[in-house]
């Protein structure tokens, strides 16, 4: 009875989403949020971001927040730093994930933070107009801040090796003193594990997510748009529609000593025809591959080729160029350090080192006492 109801409300939920999202579609911003598609820890990273089926830690959270049901320490607690562009765009990244009691149900927080400080704001670079000489001493300094905060709850079915999850994401965007936004949305997944096999399904913005955007130029700084020929921005809503992501994978054990672990993703947009694998409208789709080398839970390789974009040569023709990817991680006692060596582009100046590290506080072992009651 209890399960029957339960598929009805989940019925009604898709449905009054996929409305919503079909409402707002015209509204939808192509590449809304992207800052959210970078990836979330380098051992995903290095793996193309293709985890949504094996993931399973505090980075669940980001991959498929159904993996966060398998976290078996007390707590986890992570942090990762990164740098693109050669140092000009930022991201940094907090997690903690808390699983409860019976070890079935677990609560985790997200924070992250895409940036470019320091810019450098020329609207009065030229005092009363651009007959006069450049005042360099008017030019003063912003920065450009892309936030987003994560709650997110797992949970175990009576089926075996089926979970559950979801996210309540809040985003927020901020544009030295000219801009400011604040948005909401929902983030859900499933994942299924049998016998080595690995099945992950996530539904990104499942809700919609919104972004309110609110601006707020002084008349000078307005005129000065004016002058220039720029249009001063009006308050407006940006609409981000759903991503959705299928994952398979499996976890070969070989003689208790080495696990090899190969995930295939496949990502559907619903926000029209993108430069991806496959340039279809009103979706496109795209696929990430990754691969896991793990000897004993201690010392991990990974790789993985992802990102595909067509790429119109001198002849008229189009190229298809994929990203690689490759990373290493250590254990000691619980203690994750993980890199990836990511490549953005064909240019040296794209490529990016990705360090993070999350360390899982171990439960306390109950004494014969406890055991026995």
């Amino acid at each position: 009875m209890h399960l029957k109801m339960l598929h009805k409300k989940l019925f009604v939920f898709i449905l009054f989403t996929g409305i919503l999202s079909f409402t707002f579609a015209q509204k939808a911003r192509k590449y809304s949020n992207e800052f959210l598609n970078l990836g979330m820890g380098a051992s995903g990273m290095a793996m193309s971001n293709a985890r949504v089926a094996g993931t399973s830690d505090l980075y669940s959270m980001y991959y498929n927040p159904a993996g966060l049901a398998h976290i078996k320490d007390a707590f986890q607690l992570g942090y990762m730093h990164s740098e693109y562009f050669a140092g000009i765009a930022k991201i940094d990244y907090l997690g903690l994930a808390i699983p409860l009691e019976s070890e079935k149900r677990s609560l985790g927080l997200t924070f992250y933070r895409f940036g470019i400080d320091d810019i450098p704001n020329t609207l009065f670079l030229f005092p009363s107009g651009t007959d006069n000489p450049p005042n360099y001493d008017n030019i003063s300094r912003f920065s450009v801040g892309e936030y987003a905060l994560l709650l997110t709850y797992a949970q175990k079915f009576k089926i075996e090796g089926l979970s559950v999850g979801g996210n309540v994401k809040i985003i927020h965007k901020k544009v030295g003193s000219f801009a400011t936004a604040w948005g909401f949305g929902i983030d859900a997944g499933l994942q299924y594990r049998k016998k080595g096999w690995q099945f992950g399904l996530t539904a990104r913005d499942i809700s919609s997510t919104y972004n309110a955007w609110s601006f707020s130029f002084t008349d000078e700084e307005a005129d000065v748009l004016q002058a220039t020929g720029n249009l001063v921005p009006e308050n407006s809503l940006e609409l981000t529609l759903p991503t959705f992501t299928a994952g398979l994978g499996y976890k070969f054990n070989i003689k208790d000593k080495f696990y090899i672990e190969p995930e295939l993703n496949i990502i559907s947009n619903t926000d029209g025809r993108r430069n991806v694998l496959f340039r279809t409208d009103p979706m496109s789709f795209d696929a990430s591959f990754g691969l896991e080398l793990n000897y004993k839970n201690i010392i991990y390789l990974r790789s993985g080729i992802g990102n595909f974009q067509w790429i119109s040569q001198s002849d008229g023709k189009d190229k298809l160029q994929v990203q690689p990817n490759i990373g290493v991680g250590l254990n000691i006692k619980g203690f994750h350090v993980d890199y990836a060596f990511t490549n953005l582009g064909e240019s040296e100046v794209f490529y990016s080192n990705v360090i993070s590290a999350h360390f899982g506080f171990p439960k306390k072992k109950k004494s014969e006492n406890q055991e026995s009651l």
